[in-house]
């Protein structure tokens, strides 16, 4: 500024900070009009910035209620399931009262126990006209709790001569309870597996029990609204009538999906050793994880051997890889159980018959999901014994020299479920850290 005088205008700009000076008004006079304007301007952005201000307080308390109320229903989701759930078994006469269920048991009397698994007790109880029921109740757990609501979803819209049938719930009581119709020989893995009561199951019966296991899933892959994966195919939920006729039990972990899509990608649940590879690395759900289950359930049935057990309890073998190395060396005969009563057949065409579901095993256990045959393929073959059938490829998990199966303890610590009871669940849920 200094540098400036003595002229009669000045200015000067340095660190943001502007200065001038002058002999003539450079301020621009307001006149009286101009000010009223301005000073209305001046109003109107006053009143737009508070009106703001109070919108967005209004919508900031607005959506913290939102917020709070959707946890509030969140937490409250299983009771609010129950009373759904309730109201549509109410509409539907499925609905059982909670002192019925308790007096047909005896109070739940321990005498009247058919097992234990991961989602609760099952009791069997007697009512009033007579009828022999199984009673499923449900642990206190939340994760159980979307299990049970899930399988009362599922169960009571499907109906097949091979799938459990839903008798009925109860919701009213301290316990949520299903009802489901009473099958006395409970399930196939305590025959196959058992060296004594595995000789009511010859050749015949087992084939039969493989059949209609076969057209439960076909039913439940492919004829019904919605695609329906049960998620957990084993022995232990294989239950069997009267007259030892398979029926598909423990829908808890079952997804539908509809038609148009290819998969879902779910929380890994299920049983290790009956899980399909693709879907225990990445989670991606699809028809082929039940064919993967259904393929080793094929090997225990006529092997009797159980998946991933073996006498050395420090290592866990596969029957799938112990299949596959009998299949390459061409003696599958040596792994027939003996419980099969193959003596009693006086036809070589029997025990190629076996050999055959033995093939039809490996099939469905193959790696890559796309060569696996779906259900209503796997049942064709079953039905057309003279076509022949495509070679199997290696089976996952195993190493090319010892042909031995991975142990998958080394890559995952799980929780050992229950097994071996009527209309169970016994699952590991893997849930991401």
């Amino acid at each position: 500024m200094l540098g400036c005088l003595p002229w009669s205008e000045g200015r000067a700009l340095y660190t943001g900070c502007f200065m001038r000076y002058s002999d003539t008004n450079f301020l621009n006079a307001i006149s009286t009009s101009g000010g009223s304007s301005s000073g209305g301007k001046v109003v109107v952005i006053v009143i737009v910035v508070v009106s703001s201000v109070v919108v967005l307080g209004v919508g900031a308390v607005i959506g913290i209620y939102v917020w709070n109320k959707k946890q509030i229903q969140k937490k409250r989701k299983g009771a609010n399931d129950a009373e759904k759930l309730a109201k549509i078994l109410h509409d539907n006469i499925l609905n059982f009262k909670y002192s019925t269920l308790d007096k047909a048991t005896g109070s739940f009397d321990e005498a009247n126990k058919l097992g234990q698994g991961g989602f609760g007790m099952v009791y069997k109880g007697v009512l009033a006209d007579g009828r022999e029921i199984a009673v499923k109740s449900l642990f206190s757990n939340k994760h159980r709790a979307a299990d049970f609501y899930n399988e009362v979803n599922i169960i009571s819209s499907v109906e097949h001569k091979n799938l459990i049938r839903l008798l009925g719930c109860s919701f009213s009581g301290p316990e949520s309870l299903l009802v489901y119709e009473f099958l006395p020989n409970q399930s196939l893995d305590r025959f196959i597996f058992d060296p004594v009561k595995g000789k009511a199951l010859n050749w015949e019966k087992r084939f039969e029990i493989i059949i209609g296991t076969a057209e439960g899933l076909v039913y439940l892959h492919e004829n019904t609204t919605t695609r329906i994966i049960h998620r957990d195919i084993k022995a232990s939920n294989i239950l069997l009538d009267v007259r030892l006729r398979a029926k598909i039990a423990d829908f808890g972990l079952a997804r539908s999906f509809q038609e148009d899509k290819s998969h879902i990608s779910t929380v890994i649940a299920g049983t290790l050793g009956y899980m399909a590879p693709e879907y225990l690395a990445h989670g991606q759900l699809t028809e082929k994880a039940d064919v993967y289950s259904f393929g080793v359930l094929l090997l225990e049935i006529v092997t009797g051997r159980q998946n991933n057990k073996s006498k050395n309890a420090d290592y866990t073998v596969s029957v799938v890889s112990i299949v596959w190395e009998h299949f390459q060396r061409r003696i599958l005969e040596e792994l027939f159980d003996p419980n099969l009563m193959l003596q009693n057949y006086h036809t070589i065409n029997v025990k190629n018959e076996v050999a055959r579901v033995l093939h039809v095993g490996l099939l469905c256990t193959q790696k890559i999901p796309t060569l696996r045959p779906c259900m209503s393929q796997v049942l064709h073959m079953f039905i057309k014994k003279e076509e022949e059938l495509p070679s199997p490829t290696k089976p996952p998990y195993v190493d090319e020299k010892t042909m031995e199966v991975n142990d998958p303890r080394e890559m995952y610590s799980i929780r050992e479920g229950y097994s071996a009871s009527i209309a169970n669940l016994s699952h590991s849920s893997f849930y991401p850290r």
